[in-house]
């Protein structure tokens, strides 16, 4: 009866979900007065002059738009222990820690019980739909997830990745059970010091709980495509230890040892049935289904920078579906998928009115170029006045602020969202990119979405010799007179010259903006370089975030990397194999 009673009430979630964004406009206002109130004694509202108003008019009226930086002396003195209220009004006594792919550094933002139970919030809506298309009885989770050390601050505050800090929060564990979505390696896999390990021992527990294994899921996509291409190299291995009941030395961490002596057993039958299955695979196309019959779905955050990673994916899925996982960022979150039937590419985010205050700059073409001749000081003055949630317009791409629990007031996040319809009176969103993230010479302008799609348009000349970018990045460089693009690929196999050759010069053709198209017609940009990495580098780059204190589950390959991001250009540049240089114009 117990069992019962922990178990996720999916219609309820449902109900109360749509009874909230009926009402989108009212609850955002609540949300405000709520999150104001129990944050009204805090220095920087303080010196606001808010005066315990708590409407969206005096809000937007006191409270400026901004950006991390700004915050930044703020957040550096909590980190350092702050005695008095500086952000909250209830102390912080933990630190989320962003993977710093973006920037090239992590950045420092507050993490309380009230962001973790938004976190909540947000899988058990998601989970409530999904739930209601494919539902998962009573089995296990094949989770490829990973908590990097919590440490502690100067101030002895707890310190780690956002992914981290909900993951070591008892309250995570107790949410999985209820959605019926444990993970079948226990914590001390989880909260193994080395990745590396963690991985085999999370593929060994799935293939050990092989038949109980209703879904396979990872924070990104990223994450599941690197462990099956782990899993290609170590097959044979990972048969040894299933069919001796005895771990591989490579396993060298004592309580991870002894969490799975308790689950390894000698099983040569299931040891030949994995071999066999394994054998029977052609280019392993349908491994995952063929190694978990029962699995039900696959799920991770696969929009945005994942989007890359959904070939190789649908490759090892066959038939099984992917579901695109929630709308989020280490500040806190925003939207839920709630129609897991769409294609991923397609996958939209409702947001949740009441998880934060939100509002959206429209993104009107050419603001900046107006008030560029005016000093870049006039920038944030000159743009649109945000909008409230409800004002939003179908069709049209903002720039979301956030206003969290957390200590985050009107909060640039330097997402790029497009409103694709509305959920009630609530907007469903759909990511389009990072704003800051631009390859950009002079006039041109090319997002990290007009980046894969150039990508995804060149590796079809590559598909042909039955070859695939693994992965990609890309640079500015500005030391040669014109600058040009730099696009790194790393390649799964050997690709003649003449195809390459092909490639850049479709890179250079797919960038179709037209300050590029005109800039590279009249030699005011150089032409583009396409840079062929040795195998293993973008591995070299995850290596070295690690080294950095990310967590895999939080690492996403970064898209442009600029001067500030010098290691990883260097990671990149020493490993160049071959370079060639576009053509087309």
């Amino acid at each position: 009866m117990l069992e019962k009673m922990e178990i996720l009430h999916v219609e309820k979630v449902i109900e109360e979900f749509e009874t909230m964004t009926k009402d989108a406009e009212n609850v955002q206002r609540e949300t405000l007065k709520k999150i104001l109130e129990e944050n009204g004694s805090a220095e920087y509202l303080q010196n606001l002059g808010l005066n315990g108003r708590t409407d969206p008019q005096s809000f937007k009226a006191c409270v400026p738009v901004v950006t991390h930086q700004d915050l930044e002396p703020y957040i550096q003195r909590i980190v350092d222990g702050a005695s008095s209220p500086v952000l909250t009004g209830k102390p912080i006594t933990t630190i989320s820690l962003s993977s710093g792919t973006t920037q090239g550094r992590p950045k420092f933002v507050p993490f309380n019980d009230e962001l973790m139970e938004t976190t909540l919030q947000i899988f058990r809506t998601s989970y409530a739909f999904r739930n209601r298309e494919f539902p998962v009885k009573n089995g296990k989770a094949l989770q490829f997830i990973y908590s990097s050390k919590q440490s502690r601050t100067k101030g002895g505050l707890f310190a780690g990745t956002a992914t981290t800090n909900v993951f070591r929060n008892s309250q995570f564990k107790k949410a999985m059970k209820a959605m019926q979505s444990q993970c079948c390696s226990p914590d001390e896999v989880i909260f193994g010091p080395d990745f590396r390990q963690s991985l085999y021992c999370h593929l060994l527990c799935g293939l050990i709980f092989r038949e109980e294994i209703q879904l396979v899921s990872s924070t990104f996509a990223h994450s599941i495509v690197h462990a099956f291409r782990t899993l290609e190299q170590v097959w044979e291995e990972l048969c040894v230890d299933i069919r001796e009941g005895i771990l591989t030395s490579r396993i060298t961490f004592p309580s991870v040892r002894s969490a799975m002596a308790k689950l390894l057993k000698p099983n040569p039958e299931l040891a030949d049935l994995i071999h066999r299955k394994i054998s029977g695979l052609s280019n392993w196309y349908g491994l995952i289904p063929e190694l978990f019959p029962n699995v039900k779905y696959i799920y991770g955050i696969m929009t945005g920078s994942m989007e890359h990673y959904l070939k190789k994916l649908r490759h090892y899925a066959g038939d099984v579906p992917l579901i695109s996982a929630d709308y989020g960022s280490s500040e806190g979150w925003i939207g839920a998928n709630i129609d897991p039937n769409v294609p991923t590419e397609s996958t939209t985010y409702a947001v949740l009115p009441n998880i934060g205050y939100f509002e959206f700059i429209p993104l009107k073409e050419n603001v900046e170029e107006q008030v560029h001749d005016r000093g870049d000081a006039n920038i944030l003055s000159m743009e649109p006045k945000p909008v409230s949630l409800t004002e939003v317009k179908i069709g049209e791409e903002y720039e979301v602020i956030v206003t969290s629990f957390a200590g985050l007031y009107r909060y640039r996040l330097g997402d790029v969202v497009k409103v694709m319809g509305f959920h009630n009176s609530t907007p469903e969103l759909k990511f389009i990119c990072r704003r800051n993230l631009m390859l950009t010479v002079n006039i041109d302008k090319n997002t990290e979405k007009d980046l894969q799609q150039a990508v995804e348009e060149a590796a079809k000349l590559i598909a042909e010799e039955k070859q695939e970018v693994i992965d990609f990045s890309s640079h500015v460089d500005m030391w040669t007179d014109p600058g040009h693009y730099v696009i790194f690929w790393e390649i799964s196999g050997e690709v003649s010259d003449e195809v390459l050759k092909e490639c850049c010069n479709c890179l250079d053709r797919s960038f179709v903006d037209a300050g590029y198209v005109s800039s590279r017609k009249v030699n005011a940009i150089g032409p583009l370089e396409l840079r062929v990495l040795r195998r293993g580098t973008f591995q070299k780059v995850l290596d070295h975030y690690l080294g950095l204190g990310a967590a895999v589950s939080q690492f996403k390959t970064p898209r442009c990397v600029g001067p500030t991001n010098y290691k990883v250009l260097q990671i990149l540049c020493d490993n160049v194999a071959k370079t060639y240089f576009s053509t087309a114009f």
